[in-house]
């Protein structure tokens, strides 16, 4: 049994731990065996130290941790100035997207929040491709600060994707997976299809079939995995797949390392909602004792990061 702070306690922590997990098997070949932090990767990293999909979400954490409502363009504005701060100094491997919007930013005025956004939709408008994995990756911790407000869950995970994804597959990915979330952290149960009410009704069906074609599919199914839809579905895939296991978490994010192409993504996202249903609790000591990463931070620091991220109602 799992206790609500320990489910709390779970969503940064887990989030980190498959991003670890991935990290050396990205873009590369699928682990012999079970697969271990051992580092590497396109940073290179230490072993045990997580990627750009955790050090963007310790930046919208530090935000959310102060009680700022992230619907409100006051705490979008410190986001944004955040992920800016972190391109220059902490960032160890960035997505073209995520790039390329932060610097087309930085020609812009107004607010940090504003610049993003505006930068944002003109890489969309350029390329006509904006719904990456990258907003998905953060995101998981955004379903810890409103865990009474389900509508309020959705409108933050959707302006914080808005900052770098202009498409709404993007901000869909982010409102489902963050209501899962919280979800799972507050009735301790598994539920992606239960935020389809939060998607506009145009959507729904397309995203009903997504989810049903994911629940408990192998994760290879949906590689690659770069687009957020086949990332969501991938990591659903391992979450879903790995329910009845005596091990979830850990089997859980192991499927989905396995589903290779973006490992590290995939795993983090994976790990932010595995870790909201099974707690801090079910990640091996191992693990826990392993993970680490920017700017300074280790798995106890993550644990009490998202318990004031979850400090108000």
């Amino acid at each position: 049994m799992t206790t609500y702070q320990d489910r709390v306690a779970g969503v940064l922590l887990g989030q980190a731990c498959g991003d670890a997990l991935g990290v050396p098997y990205e873009f590369a070949a699928a682990p012999v065996g079970p697969a271990r932090m051992v580092g590497g990767g396109l940073g290179p990293y230490a072993p045990g130290e997580w990627s750009d999909d955790t050090q963007m979400a310790v930046v919208v954490a530090r935000v959310a941790a102060t009680g700022a409502d992230l619907g409100t363009e006051e705490a979008l504005d410190e986001v944004a100035a955040g992920f800016e701060q972190w391109l220059h100094e902490g960032a160890t491997d960035v997505g073209v997207q995520t790039r390329a919007v932060l610097l087309a930013a930085t020609t812009r005025a107004g607010g940090a929040a504003h610049r993003l956004r505006s930068a944002a939709a003109e890489v969309h408008a350029q390329t006509g491709r904006s719904a990456g994995n990258g907003a998905l990756m953060r995101t998981a911790v955004v379903g810890l600060v409103a865990r009474g407000d389900r509508r309020r869950t959705a409108a933050a995970a959707r302006a914080v994707a808005e900052l770098t994804h202009t498409d709404p597959l993007a901000g869909d990915s982010c409102v489902l997976w963050c209501e899962a979330v919280r979800t799972a952290v507050v009735e301790d149960r598994l539920d992606l299809a239960g935020g389809l009410d939060l998607v506009p009704q145009e959507r729904r069906q397309r995203w009903s079939e997504t989810i049903t074609a994911a629940g408990g599919a192998v994760p290879e199914r949906f590689n690659p995995n770069g687009f957020t839809v086949t990332a969501l579905q991938a990591a659903w895939a391992a979450v879903s797949g790995s329910a009845g296991s005596d091990r979830p978490f850990e089997d859980g994010l192991q499927a989905a390392v396995l589903a290779g192409d973006d490992t590290d993504t995939v795993a983090a996202i994976a790990g932010g909602l595995l870790g909201a249903r099974h707690g801090a609790g079910a990640v091996p000591h191992e693990w826990r004792e392993a993970v680490h990463g920017w700017p300074g931070l280790r798995a106890d620091d993550l644990v009490e990061l998202a318990t004031r991220c979850a400090g108000a109602p």
